[in-house]
């Protein structure tokens, strides 16, 4: 009596691909301080360098959030199984 072994849906995906590119773009945006280490062009009379940084923190959790959501959709359909075609144990 040999059981089949199982088969189970591929670790990357397209969808775990642009979730790691969620994750991984403020990091890169934040570490590439040259794009970002001038004054100008103000906003509101706030240098480029403060507000870039804040827009970031608004970007980030947008993306984070993105991110999140993504993971869950797919941790859900690799449960339920309809990604590989397979029954979840």
């Amino acid at each position: 009596m040999s059981e089949a072994p199982e088969v189970r849906p591929p670790v990357v995906t397209p969808v775990r691909v642009v979730i790691a590119l969620c994750l991984l773009a403020p990091f890169v945006a934040m570490l590439w301080v040259g794009s970002y280490a001038k004054t100008d062009p103000a906003f509101i009379g706030i240098p480029f360098f403060y507000w870039y940084q804040m827009a970031w923190v608004l970007i980030s959790t947008a993306l984070t959030a993105t991110a999140y959501v993504l993971w869950e959709r797919d941790q859900r359909a690799r449960r339920s199984g309809t990604q590989g075609g397979g029954v979840a144990k």
